[in-house]
């Protein structure tokens, strides 16, 4: 039977950007608190971890950031970013959200658990080297690939980036190295306005990000598309020794923060390409973390579909958790390529075979 590990803590709840942020804790307490009526829990694991020490955050960032937001510590309210803001554990928890990556890269290759999701706060994808952004403080999947890479000698990460918004700060950590291929679905235009198409890596990185801007109104379908004729052939070249996702649920055809129209269904079936490809290439080693989602109900169906898809089981819930053969075969076989996906793959054609 896997063993699913399933990272969480009552701190990630504290940090509290502000009542009319979309990053609210009541988006973890949902999950939280479902997850605590769930009767398959001995399915997962949920393993100790610690806050990333101060040597592990400069792996991705500098010192003056470090600084900036070490010094929110206990204060009330502190505004990074104009969208970035703390209250008094914000750091603590910034801090606890990376150090569970760090600590699933580590029980990944102690083989102590098959797979994992970490449902943390802050998010972390847009965060750069020098500057917290988008509600991201540090950020805990580039955190997790370099302590990979510098750690452990790991050569080769796939990191999938389905959150609804372009992963800038992911894409800026890894854009001249070959050790890890960054791939981005995201809505465009949308926040922050990076991830053109064209924006495909230098030196040794060239070719090693693909960006996947989309129009909205993509649906399951389409998602499903893109993983079929592009992420999962490409990953396949690659063949990853570990894989990283940025999971986020803001493309939810409920979510108001963007006009996307995945569903539960959807999510499933990226998680499984992804959980599939792991094992056959990366000895089932994947690792997600949450990023965005901002409808509770988008979020617990999304969150949930993905855990049923890394244990390897329906999940009893009030909502479906796992991806039935019928679904799956038709989200294998329809066909309806928009043309945004055709101007991706003549890119990314250039690099890899299609």
């Amino acid at each position: 039977m896997k063993k699913t590990a399933l990272f969480r803590d009552n701190l990630f709840v504290e940090h509290d950007p502000g009542f009319d942020q979309p990053d609210s804790p009541e988006r973890l307490l949902t999950l939280y608190s479902l997850f605590d009526t769930l009767p398959q829990k001995n399915l997962f694991v949920e393993p100790a971890f610690a806050e990333a020490s101060r040597e592990t955050l400069l792996l991705n960032h500098s010192s003056s950031l470090l600084d900036r937001v070490a010094a929110t510590k206990g204060q009330i309210y502190s505004v990074l970013d104009e969208d970035t803001f703390t209250s008094p554990k914000s750091y603590a928890a910034a801090c606890l959200a990376a150090g569970a990556l760090v600590t699933g890269i580590d029980l990944l290759f102690q083989d102590k658990i098959d797979n994992g999701f970490a449902l943390v706060r802050p998010p972390g994808h847009h965060a750069e080297k020098d500057r917290s952004t988008g509600f991201c403080l540090f950020n805990n999947i580039a955190l997790a690939a370099h302590h990979a890479i510098e750690r452990l000698g790991i050569e080769r990460i796939l990191i999938v980036d389905w959150d609804v918004h372009h992963g800038n700060g992911t894409q800026n950590s890894f854009y001249d190295t070959d050790k890890v291929l960054y791939i981005s679905l995201h809505q465009s235009p949308l926040y922050p306005g990076t991830g053109n198409l064209h924006d495909t890596g230098v030196g040794r990185g060239d070719g090693y990000t693909i960006n996947i801007p989309l129009p909205g109104g993509q649906g399951d379908v389409e998602y499903a598309n893109i993983f079929n004729t592009l992420i999962v052939p490409v990953a396949c070249q690659y063949q990853p020794q570990l894989i990283l996702v940025s999971a986020g649920f803001d493309g939810y055809h409920g979510d108001g923060i963007s006009s996307m129209r995945l569903t539960a269904q959807g999510f499933a079936y990226m998680a499984r390409a992804l959980v599939r490809v792991a094992e056959e290439f990366s000895e089932g080693r994947v690792l997600f973390s949450l990023e965005g989602g901002y409808s509770l109900s988008g979020l617990r169906e999304g969150v949930f579909a993905v855990l049923g898809e890394l244990a390897g089981a329906q999940l009893d819930t009030p909502f479906p958790t796992f991806l039935d053969e019928a679904t799956e075969q038709r989200l294998r076989s329809e066909r309806s390529i928009h043309p945004a996906i055709e101007r991706v793959r003549d890119v990314a054609k250039n690099y890899w075979k299609m």
